[in-house]
């Protein structure tokens, strides 16, 4: 290389040392419930430098003092967490539990004379879930005569959100949608170079959105709620911040409603007031 080349060159960019990404998984950990382990350093690292190039800071560990003794976390906080939260979602995942809702759920509900039923998703990501309920609720509800339905949609993340509220998605994510659910609740794109479709304002309209955190010590959410989902994000909690996640949930839930889980989790161990009554469906006492 050239010397003309090597004054050139930019400079080696520092690495997230030791000291600051264990200030940052402790603080991860302790605000959002989000394990952060050792292995994830190199992951956490790429994540903060999206979000640094928008505080004009190139360093990564300077970002970190920023953050820790100059009084950024005030108002980064949120920017950090939507940096570092995963959000993987698709519609009708892990169909079982919608199987369940259409064929015993939904006609239990029905048989209490409720005028509402009323649906928490509350890690929604950027909504397949919430449109996903809402547009089996609504099937349901048109063959209910005066039966409405309502769903809350809360994430920790604020991007995700303004996703789920906009109710766009790519035409590859609504693939698992049948042909008679897209023809009835999705509106395709006038734009044809863009593979892009929009969920019809009706089923927008009966969803409502806000930001919530999980580790919060209360929420502010009505306490008679027919139907919670809260599926794949107890997987990122350890077992202390998942019992008290579930006891506050179900807190959340009128007796005889339904809590939904992912399929890779579990209450073992933890003391709830909730039978199993299906694969990760638990119904209150």
């Amino acid at each position: 290389m050239s010397s003309q080349a090597a004054l050139q060159a930019p400079p080696p960019t520092e690495q997230l040392n030791a000291r600051n990404f264990q200030r940052l998984a402790e603080f991860i950990q302790a605000y959002s419930g989000i394990k952060m382990p050792a292995n994830k350093r190199t992951m956490l690292e790429g994540r903060l430098r999206r979000r640094m190039r928008a505080t004009r800071i190139d360093d990564v560990n300077d970002y970190c003092r920023y953050l820790f003794e100059e009084d950024g976390m005030e108002s980064e906080v949120i920017h950090l967490i939507d940096a570092v939260t995963t959000n993987k979602t698709e519609f009708f995942r892990e169909p079982a539990h919608f199987d369940f809702l259409v064929n015993k759920g939904l006609p239990a509900i029905a048989a209490t004379r409720t005028r509402e039923i009323k649906v928490w998703s509350s890690a929604c990501s950027t909504g397949a879930e919430p449109y996903t309920l809402a547009m089996i609720l609504d099937e349901f509800c048109e063959s209910q005569r005066g039966v409405d339905y309502s769903i809350l949609c809360t994430d920790i993340c604020t991007e995700v959100l303004d996703q789920a509220i906009a109710g766009r998605f790519s035409e590859q994510m609504i693939e698992p949608v049948s042909m008679a659910r897209r023809q009835r609740y999705v509106m395709r794109s006038k734009d044809r170079n863009r593979p892009e479709v929009r969920i019809i304002p009706q089923l927008r309209s009966k969803l409502s959105f806000a930001r919530l955190n999980l580790m919060d010590d209360a929420y502010p959410i009505e306490g008679d709620l027919d139907i919670i989902f809260c599926r794949n994000i107890l997987i990122y909690f350890d077992k202390p911040t998942q019992a008290s996640v579930l006891r506050r949930l179900c807190g959340h839930l009128r007796p005889g409603g339904y809590l939904f889980l992912g399929h890779s989790e579990s209450i073992v161990g933890i003391d709830l007031p909730v039978k199993q009554i299906a694969n990760t469906v638990f119904q209150k006492r």
